[in-house]
């Protein structure tokens, strides 16, 4: 299955985001909110950046184990804590990004929320992939 990410040029120029993607035909794999757990069930990393690498991490661990890999995100939402913080981070978060997936984006957003399940959770990752038949 493709992807097609379309940025139309009478939008802003997309950074770490896609305007929409296209999917072809094939299997849609619905993603859960992932936070910065530990397998043994305990959130870790101190600040954002580490705490969304764990959180991407873990979405990623989910996507392969349903035969998918990290290009084949259509969309990802991010939801955090202290969305200030996040910007502030957003080189840092990026250069994790690049690391885990690449440099496609899929189509994103960014959501402030007052908190998350876990107190100590200061972001979460939920997404969809596209993934071939």
């Amino acid at each position: 299955m493709s992807l097609e990410r379309v940025n139309p040029p009478e939008l802003a120029r997309p950074a770490g985001f896609s305007h929409a993607v296209v999917a072809g035909p094939g299997r849609t794999v619905f993603l859960a909110g992932q936070t910065a757990l530990d397998a043994e069930g305990r959130i870790v990393g101190d600040g954002v950046v580490a705490q969304f690498e764990q959180a991407l991490g873990n979405l990623l661990a989910a996507l392969r184990a349903a035969g998918g890999e990290p290009q084949q995100l259509a969309t990802l939402t991010v939801y955090a804590v202290d969305l200030a913080d996040y910007r502030a981070h957003a080189r840092e978060i990026g250069g994790v990004w690049k690391r885990l997936v690449g440099s496609d984006y899929p189509a994103m957003a960014g959501i402030g929320v007052a908190r998350l399940w876990d107190d100590e959770a200061l972001v979460e990752v939920q997404g969809i992939a596209a993934l071939p038949t």
